[in-house]
């Protein structure tokens, strides 16, 4: 399409070219090259640059405008579009009722001033109506004009529910089911497409070890859209000039105001500096861990020798890790022991404790 558009832009600059070498010029009345030597040849030099001109520059005027124009109202919401619509159509009735008095003064103003007040107040309505949408649709709703649809029986009203954004990561990790059916992330999930392209991506790996953790990630996707009763859907916002997901995410997120859910340590950094709420799960399975205190007495089986010369390292039922002091002698044993401090890092919680002496 962009070839037919560029080889119109030539055959009109070239007639375009014509048109202007030939015609008579003021204040001679003379074409442009009637009393230059080699006439002909600068004519064709003339009509030759107009159409390498209308070959480069008629896609910039009409094609990349336009798709730039279409991708813009591809990404409004069907509540923006309308109501732009409409601010729109009110701004030019009131651009025109306004102008009409105006088109009575004295030229150049009489013809200039109607079309910049059309202009001015068909935008600054769009800005308006768009910017307002939410309060124009209710009222719209309360005096009857719009009816929304009603919703079938028994199902959960979502209106008013925070929009949380799903990570590659969360998915792929699993406890996210688990999380979703105890009933402890109220909204609505969303997968953005762009992130399911990922995971099938994953999914298609050549590495057995990413591709068994791909296709797992789809069947708890699927295991969630179909048992899960918190909404799972499949968004297809994107964000064109932004090539990571993790950026896309955070562009999205910050857009709408929604939240990210992600076991992602760097995602979750970079969208908290700008702001975003995360839902972590890694945090959260720290946060949900069993409270243990310095002086607290533990039975654990000490499975490895530590860093340090001397220590031995077990390991609670939840996967905490236990620094026992002392304890390299046991290996392999079940052993008493007694918490001495309790140190909490970014990659969870550690506990150090001390063989009980009985």
């Amino acid at each position: 399409m962009i070839l037919y558009i560029r080889l119109l832009g030539a055959a009109l600059g070239g007639l375009l070219g014509v048109v202007l070498a030939i015609s008579p010029w003021p204040p001679a009345n003379r074409g442009l090259f009637d009393d230059a030597p080699n006439a002909g040849l600068l004519i064709g030099i003339w009509v030759v640059a107009w159409v390498v001109f209308g070959y480069s520059l008629l896609p910039y005027l009409t094609v990349v405008p336009a798709m730039w124009l279409f991708r813009r109202v591809q990404e409004l919401s069907t509540a923006e579009f309308v109501t732009a619509v409409v601010g729109l159509i009110l701004g030019l009735l009131i651009g025109v009722l306004v102008g009409l008095p105006l088109s009575n003064l004295a030229e150049p103003w009489g013809t200039w001033l109607p079309l910049a007040v059309s202009l001015f107040c068909g935008l600054g309505m769009i800005g308006l109506t768009v910017a307002k949408r939410a309060d124009l649709l209710g009222a719209a709703e309360a005096i009857g004009i719009v009816r929304r649809p009603q919703e079938p029986a028994g199902s959960r009203p979502r209106s008013g529910e925070p929009q949380i954004i799903v990570d590659t990561s969360a998915i792929i990790d699993g406890r996210i089911a688990e999380i979703v059916e105890s009933g402890f992330i109220y909204g609505t999930l969303l997968v953005p497409r762009f992130v399911l392209q990922e995971l099938q991506h994953i999914a298609d790996s050549s590495d057995t070890l990413r591709r068994n953790r791909g296709r797992r990630g789809l069947d708890i996707l699927a295991r969630m859209q179909k048992d899960s009763t918190t909404p799972v859907e499949i968004i297809e916002e994107d964000v064109p000039n932004t090539g990571e997901v993790d950026a896309k995410l955070v562009a999205l997120a910050k857009g709408r105001g929604r939240a990210i859910l992600t076991n992602d340590f760097n995602l979750n950094r970079v969208a908290e500096l700008q702001g975003i709420r995360v839902l972590n799960i890694n945090s959260l399975a720290n946060a949900v861990k069993p409270a243990v205190l310095p002086g607290e007495e533990l039975r654990v089986r000490v499975i490895q020798e530590g860093k340090e010369a001397g220590q031995g390292v077990g390991f609670l039922d939840d996967g905490t890790m236990i620094v026992v002091e002392g304890g390299s002698r046991f290996i392999d044993r079940d052993l008493e022991v007694s918490v001495t401090r309790v140190l909490q890092t970014v990659a969870g919680r550690m506990i150090f404790a001390q063989p009980r002496l009985d």
